[in-house]
């Protein structure tokens, strides 16, 4: 045990020497201000058109927008049901007397964590999984390591959880930038403000029947929870691709590529039954929580994490396979 902890730390160590982390935080540093400053604009802009700060009268304009889209006969047949079922919830939310985006620190984290979830936070995982392995036989310290009286899976092993480690620390990171800064403008209030959750689409039919109020708090944890499954996955899977491919900016395309086709293959395949079965296809499991129609038919909050699951499990399974049959020095 003794040894597996001190390969755990020898390897969290090369990490932190690569700077991977201090990347991360640079990125959120200078990118979640952008953001920050996006989402004020487009309050303000809204405010000034509607020339009022009540959301009510904001949210019945969304409202009225949308159906205006809806009477446009040229619309797509799926962004009319998915602007179906968003004047559907939106009127749920006027209804009941519920602002969906209520000004505040914890509501700009769970947008952030509800957009991010499908690219954003993937490419941050990336960036410390796709080459530690791959990074270790180009430059050919994995020759030395090999040549130690261990066994070549407990090496494996033990990079592998150091990468979870990372990519909990990173998913950290990314919740407390979000508050931190986003409450500079947003204020730091709101994490016990009423979310409803509990959406179900039946055949482009928004289902209201289970819907029921949360704190946001809770909402936010469930959020994160999906996020922190999702970047497992994705970390798993590059995982794999920094055991077969030696070239580290050759695996980091191939997964930037798999990442991007995701949302291409979302919006222009819908008629293609075998894309559902894509990983980055499913990487929107938020999506589920807040009731928004699924880019593919056919999908599912239990059939998209079924299928990240399959694709983690046969990607360490692969990871290890190759690891511990193959050369990997030379």
């Amino acid at each position: 045990m003794r040894e597996f902890a001190n390969l755990v730390l020898n390897e969290s160590e090369k990490v932190y020497r690569k700077k991977r982390i201090v990347v991360v935080m640079l990125i959120l540093a200078i990118l979640i201000p952008l953001f920050v400053y996006a989402q004020y604009r487009e309050v303000e802009t809204t405010q000034k058109r509607l020339g009022t700060t009540d959301w009510k009268v904001s949210l019945q304009q969304q409202i009225v927008d949308s159906q205006n889209r809806l009477n446009n006969s040229r619309l797509p047949e799926e962004w009319r049901d998915w602007l179906k079922v968003r004047v559907e919830q939106q009127q749920y939310y006027l209804d009941h007397d519920i602002n969906p985006m209520a000004p505040g620190a914890p509501t700009f984290v769970r947008a952030f964590i509800e957009q991010g979830i499908t690219l954003f936070i993937p490419l941050l995982v990336m960036i410390v999984a796709i080459d530690i392995v791959s990074g270790e036989r180009s430059d050919g310290t994995m020759k030395m390591l090999l040549t130690r009286p261990i066994r070549r899976w407990k090496i494996l092993l033990s990079k592998y959880v150091t990468m979870l480690f990372f990519i909990s620390l990173i998913l950290l990171l990314v919740g407390l930038f979000a508050y931190v800064l986003s409450g500079l403008v947003f204020g730091y209030s709101g994490w016990n403000l009423p979310v409803l959750t509990g959406f179900v689409i039946d055949k482009e039919i928004l289902n209201t029947n289970f819907v029921h109020l949360i704190p946001q708090w809770q909402y936010i944890l469930m959020a994160y929870g999906l996020a922190w499954f999702v970047a497992i996955v994705v970390g798993t899977i590059s995982f794999m691709v920094s055991v077969l491919i030696r070239n580290t900016p050759a695996g980091m395309g191939i997964m930037l590529a798999a990442l991007i086709a995701g949302g291409i293959l979302s919006s222009f395949a819908t008629s293609w039954e075998g894309a559902k079965y894509i990983f980055s296809v499913n990487l929107s499991l938020t999506d589920y929580l807040s009731g928004k129609l699924p880019a593919l038919q056919g999908l599912s909050m239990g059939f998209s994490l079924m299928n990240l699951t399959v694709w983690g499990v046969v990607s360490l399974i692969i990871s290890f396979v190759v690891f511990t049959k193959q050369d990997m020095v030379n």
